[in-house]
């Protein structure tokens, strides 16, 4: 296991969001750190016309890219091995549920999923229908000098979201900005936003801010409300805020 969530501690309004640190040991994160990609391997939004300023490595943008850096690293290639197991799924899941946020996901085992047997077995059990679950991590990087998201709820299929920097010791001037803001909006009839329509900072009112240091994980629940962004950068042309985000899906 990678992440340590021992220390966790969560808020249940407007969304379930929460906050572990620290979340690896530091030998570990260090390595993270130093085997972060390189910027010339990153697409930018705007090239890809998206609201923003951010650059991403990610398996949806560029496969082959992607998995090409990814596979050329033991540590990337374990990392990206444990996201993708059980265990992590599960383990985030459990997790929110031990802090009263039961998502309702259950693993049921193959051998139970199918058969119309198993589905009566299943109602008599109470056990929540199977959903099949993955889960997919991104290299994020937003330019210290002026780089944003937008306030965003997040895409429909999403069900949990986690944002961990990607960030040396004495590296961040908090001067800088870069934490996530959860954002609630001016006008009440924006807070319904399950479809994830993108809104400016000006329609928004930040609740809370969680601000950008290391070895930390910020997770949070896709929910109809869950605003949330990063505000325009204030700090110097060459930095970058550096996160991997993890996101678990329902499998389509």
């Amino acid at each position: 296991m990678f992440f340590d969530y021992g220390q966790a501690e969560f808020r249940y309004t407007p969304f379930p969001i929460g906050i572990a640190k620290p979340v690896m040991p530091p030998a570990r994160y260090a390595e993270l750190v130093a085997n972060f990609p390189p910027l010339e391997l990153f697409e930018s939004f705007e090239r890809m016309g998206k609201k923003g300023r951010k650059y991403t490595l990610s398996a949806k943008e560029d496969p082959k890219r992607y998995h090409a850096y990814v596979n050329s690293s033991p540590l990337w290639r374990e990392l990206h091995a444990w996201f993708k197991s059980r265990s992590f799924i599960y383990g985030v899941l459990d997790l929110l549920a031990a802090h009263d946020i039961d998502l309702g996901y259950r693993y049921i085992p193959p051998h139970l999923r199918v058969a119309r047997r198993a589905s009566a077995l299943l109602r008599r059990r109470r056990i929540p229908p199977y959903v099949p679950l993955k889960a997919r991590f991104e290299f994020s990087a937003l330019p210290a000098d002026g780089g944003n998201l937008p306030p965003h709820t997040d895409a429909p299929t999403k069900i949990v979201t986690l944002i961990l920097p990607i960030l040396g010791e004495g590296e961040w001037d908090q001067a800088y900005g870069g934490g996530t803001d959860v954002n609630w909006p001016k006008d009440e009839a924006r807070s319904f936003n399950q479809m994830n329509r993108v809104a400016s900072f000006e329609e928004m009112n930040v609740l809370h801010t969680y601000p950008f240091t290391p070895n930390q994980c910020i997770l949070f629940v896709k929910t109809f409300n869950s605003w949330h962004s990063v505000a325009p950068m204030r700090g110097p042309a060459g930095r970058l805020r550096r996160t991997l985000t993890i996101n678990i899906e329902a499998l389509t």
